[in-house]
């Protein structure tokens, strides 16, 4: 497996106790304004989540009061394989074809459709999509690099993680032919830059 950082998922749950006169369904806001610490905690942690409103329901941010800036975000990712397979890659000899030419096309196309994917995600108009492949026989694999661009009110953290995510699932599809093991990982942001927030890069 690919050595990848473990991750916790957390889950805000909204709770009180039941009274005989009260209904048992929670009410986070009225508990909140009443100073039920543990329920006032969990809203102000649902307050800090952009995409969840203060009942916890998903919802699309409202970002028409923003100004536009330069949006600029960089992704990367890896697919695993053997190295005969990435060998045959090389050579350009899978019967599929071109697995990197159709590979950073893929990435690219998605990167373009990532609002039709993920649900929440605001349509950009994406000014540039760079799409890079390197052949790493040390993994022995292939590794990817998108950068997104564009002027606009929200951040493409989004596209450019859909960008490598579609491509190494492209790389898979090519090549699950000959290699069934391949293993796709590493997928994280890089860096990103626009908006009011400082530039943040990862460490």
């Amino acid at each position: 497996m690919l050595p990848e950082s473990a991750s916790k998922a957390h889950e805000v749950r909204l709770s009180r106790p039941v009274r005989d006169d009260q209904s048992s369904e929670p009410n986070p806001v009225e508990d909140a304004e009443h100073g039920h610490s543990d329920t006032t905690k969990a809203v102000t942690a649902l307050s800090e989540l952009s995409h969840v409103d203060r009942t916890g329901a998903a919802r699309m941010v409202d970002v028409s009061r923003k100004n536009d800036t330069e949006r600029v975000a960089e992704a990367t990712g890896a697919i695993r394989m053997a190295a005969e397979t990435l060998a045959l890659i090389k050579a350009n000899g899978l019967k599929k074809g071109d697995v990197l030419t159709v590979a950073r096309v893929a990435g690219t196309m998605a990167a373009k459709r990532t609002s039709e994917l993920i649900p929440l995600c605001h349509q950009l108009p994406l000014t540039g999509i760079d799409v890079e492949l390197t052949l790493d026989p040390e993994l022995p694999g292939v590794r990817a690099l998108a950068r997104v661009r564009c002027i606009g009110k929200t951040g493409v953290e989004m596209e450019a993680l859909t960008a490598v995510s579609v491509c190494l699932l492209t790389i898979y599809d090519m090549a699950k032919g000959v290699d069934r093991a391949m293993e796709i990982g590493y997928i994280s942001v890089l860096y990103k830059i626009g908006g009011k927030s400082d530039p943040w890069q990862r460490a």
